[in-house]
């Protein structure tokens, strides 16, 4: 039975999404294109009708899963991002957790294609974290930007260090626990900041 565009287009999604998280989990050099395609349900004949290489999933592979990381930011401030994404339910969870913790390290590895797709990923989720605390001008915008960076890389940093870890460590829990509050209570809204600074020129 000839498949339909829209089956075929439904099939390579679904081995995306499948590598995404078999990748999160076992890192892209632990997942053989065989093993890959019959996760999905495939057979491994059909991986080079979808795609030109592995290379190739790796970056859409890579763009899924930092998409799905950014819905988590969609409609939530930096705060509320940070709390969620330094929770032990987000460490534990490895396969469907945080594309940047768990391949930032490979990435750096991998061919340029893999790195653009996570550059793209991480400048979109700036993008979305940045949204609540829009600001009014280039100088605002640079500051913001700035400690949207620092935010997220504190963030990925501390939730690799935690899965580092031993799951039962005492250490993993404190990581996050520390990290979280350092970045939580680090954060001063912009809007809070302008406000001090327009009564500052009043006074």
């Amino acid at each position: 039975m000839k498949v339909t565009k829209a089956q075929a287009q439904a099939n390579r999604a679904l081995v995306v999404e499948t590598a995404s998280q078999l990748f999160r989990e076992r890192g892209f050099d632990g997942v053989g294109v065989a093993d890959l395609m019959a996760a999905a349900g495939f057979t491994h004949g059909g991986f080079y009708k979808q795609f030109g290489s592995k290379a190739d999933l790796m970056a859409e592979a890579t763009a899924c899963g930092i998409a799905q990381t950014g819905a988590l930011a969609e409609g939530v401030d930096a705060a509320e991002f940070v709390r969620h994404y330094l929770s032990r339910e987000h460490r534990d969870n490895r396969a469907t957790g945080c594309t940047m913790a768990a391949l930032g390290g490979d990435a750096a590895r991998q061919p340029d294609s893999v790195r653009v797709a996570f550059e793209d990923g991480v400048e979109n989720l700036l993008a979305l974290l940045g949204r609540k605390g829009a600001s009014s001008g280039p100088a605002d915008a640079a500051r913001a930007r700035a400690r949207l960076i620092d935010v997220l890389s504190h963030a990925v940093g501390a939730l690799v260090l935690s899965r580092a870890c031993p799951d039962d460590s005492p250490l993993a829990d404190e990581i996050l626990t520390v990290c979280r509050d350092a970045i939580l209570g680090s954060q001063t809204p912009l809007g809070t900041e302008r406000a001090k600074a327009r009564k500052r020129k009043v006074g």
